[in-house]
């Protein structure tokens, strides 16, 4: 029995033949006639038969709906692969490069990683270790952590607050900051941010002040920009060359793929 998507098709061709063949009080030499007139729209009764052969044929055949779905499916991530890879090459200088993400590891670094985070998310906290591991492990590694507070108003507020302490936190400060944060327990929100920030020697007062500066909510922006423009559902994301890394997968699959920038430039050798 023909699949699905052939079953339409070869009904109207098989109609087509059969309007084509000779009759039998014809001979195939006969001259030929007059082109026929143009096809009558289809009918209802027409389209209801047509409808019907489909639904029966659906009904026998329900795999054929699985089948099509997972070749949507498959469609669906090979057109998503194909925009994604454009676009990281039209913002991978942003990615690396812009002040709003902060940078841990070897600023100068011969492989970037960049890194998606929420605050309040769980897979972050789990990943938060991995990313230590790979800093401690790889030297020419550069890390480039990029606030992207998807679950809600607390971790928008985190994320301010985050933002605004790098007024006055640097280099490994910073990162410790970052650290604490998501080694906090329970939701972190803005007065969690504030208080870490206070246990660390902070001027308060200017925290607050600097919480309110224009350029805090340009590198939110620019970093749910960049999300959006990436095609990235969640926290954490990992972006290695041309490759987007989603969730917490360990420690090991980063490493590889900054293994293969290494040898031949790309994160898949």
């Amino acid at each position: 029995m023909l699949p699905l998507p052939r079953l339409l098709p070869a009904l109207a061709l098989a109609g087509l033949v059969a309007a084509a063949a000779p009759t039998r009080a014809q001979s195939p030499t006969t001259t030929p006639a007059a082109p026929a007139p143009a096809a009558a729209p289809m009918s209802d009764a027409q389209r209801q038969a047509i409808e019907g052969v489909v639904r029966d044929y659906l009904l026998k055949n329900p795999e054929i709906l699985q089948e099509a779905m997972t070749e949507l499916e498959k469609r669906q991530q090979e057109a998503q692969k194909v925009a994604q890879a454009s676009a990281l090459k039209e913002t991978r200088d942003t990615l690396h490069n812009s002040p709003h993400g902060f940078v841990a590891g070897n600023p100068n670094g011969d492989v970037t990683l960049v890194e998606f985070f929420d605050y309040n998310c769980g897979y972050c906290k789990r990943a938060l270790t991995d990313i230590q591991t790979l800093i401690k492990g790889d030297p020419k590694l550069k890390v480039v952590l990029r606030d992207f507070p998807v679950l809600g108003p607390d971790s928008l507020e985190a994320s301010k607050v985050a933002l605004a302490a790098k007024q006055q936190l640097k280099g490994d400060k910073l990162f410790d900051y970052h650290i604490r944060l998501l080694e906090s327990r329970g939701r972190v929100n803005g007065e969690r941010a504030i208080a870490v920030a206070k246990e660390m020697g902070l001027d308060v007062a200017k925290l607050q002040k600097d919480m309110q500066a224009p350029d805090i909510q340009a590198a939110l922006q620019e970093n749910v920009g960049l999300g959006d423009k990436l095609g990235l559902s969640g926290t954490p994301a990992f972006i290695i060359g041309d490759e987007i890394i989603p969730g917490a997968v360990g420690v090991e699959p980063i490493r590889k793929t900054v293994a293969g920038m290494r040898q031949c430039g790309h994160a898949t050798c």
